[in-house]
């Protein structure tokens, strides 16, 4: 095996680990919180921009829930945490 197989073999195998090990954050409809509080929240914790933060905090209000952010567990649980702590309901899948 050439040093470029082992090379492509090494960042496919990052992708998958990647791929398998990636989270969902969800965010759920409670129909407490206002529609402008929860888009501030997306912007300022998820660093979404105001349009994604619109688009997700519509789509939680019509279907109940949004997968708001994907990623390794160490970046989504910190957004998890700071969601909560705004008083939203979030999960991680």
């Amino acid at each position: 095996m050439s040093n470029y197989d082992e090379g492509y073999l090494g960042e496919e195998n990052e992708v998958l680990d990647d791929i398998i090990n990636r989270s969902t954050l969800l965010l759920h409809n409670d129909d407490y919180h206002t529609f402008d509080f929860v888009v501030d929240a997306l912007v300022d914790i998820c660093k979404h921009g105001p349009e994604q933060a619109e688009q997700c905090a519509y789509i939680t209000h019509y279907k109940g829930k949004c997968d708001v952010k994907k990623g390794k567990m160490s970046v989504i649980r910190p957004m998890r945490e700071g969601l909560a702590k705004k008083g939203l309901k979030v999960t991680i899948v």
